[in-house]
């Protein structure tokens, strides 16, 4: 899908959505509020190996199953959240793989768990486009039947943005819309990585990112990275040693909104 579809895409739904605020009746549901909607973007480019797959989507499972992401959940004000997963690639390869879904208790954390788990892998090469991946996420925020109090983008991946926009471009509109995103960079294959992610992926109030030295310890880095993202607190961005310590004082990368 490119970045022009995109926009039109996003204007239409918020037209749309303009038109049935000023139509509806008062009989009508309104969208159930959570605490934050969240969609979670998982690389499978060419670099992910079928075994690198399968570590990536254990983790996943293992961090909904875990006490502590429902423990922080229910310290939220609505006491849910809702979540979306999605596979992507190149600029206009990207698939849903678990629907939206409200997360609210021991349940549905497992009945997202398992949809993790079963949910196969529908992409396999076609670039590196991190920008397309935070340009689709945002469509996924707009058509979600969840309303947000916050609404984050988790990019997760073991390379930088080599197709589609520039990733800084996509971040920044991001970011304008009230859309945070936070990342997980896999330094297996890029060992600076984390400090690409910091420079230009991830952005917005609170944004931060946990690196994962490797595949093997994916699944302890998602877990940290579910449980700060919900609670939302974080006043400064997580890095790896692998960051110099200046670099956060003169860094000009995690844009917020006006």
């Amino acid at each position: 899908m490119s970045h022009k579809v995109i926009v039109l895409a996003l204007a239409a739904y918020i037209a749309a959505g303009a038109f049935v605020n000023a139509q509806t009746s008062p009989g009508t549901p309104a969208q159930t509020n959570t605490a934050l909607n969240l969609v979670l973007a998982v690389d499978t480019s060419g670099s992910v190996s079928a075994g690198r797959f399968e570590l990536q989507k254990q983790g996943y499972a293992a961090a909904f199953r875990n006490p502590r992401v429902l423990a922080s959940i229910r310290s939220l004000d609505t006491q849910s959240i809702a979540v979306t997963m999605m596979q992507w690639t190149g600029p206009r390869l990207h698939v849903v793989v678990v629907d939206w879904t409200m997360i609210k208790d021991e349940a549905s954390a497992e009945t997202f768990a398992a949809a993790i788990e079963a949910a196969p892998r529908q992409l396999f090469g076609g670039g590196t486009s991190i920008s397309g991946a935070i340009d689709y996420s945002r469509l996924l925020l707009v058509q979600s039947p969840f309303k947000g109090e916050r609404r984050v983008i988790d990019v997760s991946g073991d390379g930088s943005n080599n197709s589609g926009r520039p990733v800084t471009d996509a971040r920044d509109e991001a970011v304008r819309d009230g859309t945070g995103i936070n990342g997980l960079p896999i330094l297996s294959i890029e060992p600076m990585l984390d400090r690409y992610y910091y420079d230009n992926v991830i952005g917005g109030p609170g944004a931060f990112m946990i690196p994962a030295e490797n595949y093997d310890i994916f699944a302890d880095a998602v877990l940290k990275k579910l449980i700060t993202e919900i609670a939302g607190t974080n006043d400064n961005p997580i890095r790896s040693s692998a960051s110099d310590s200046t670099a956060l004082a003169a860094s000009q990368t995690r844009p917020t909104s006006p």
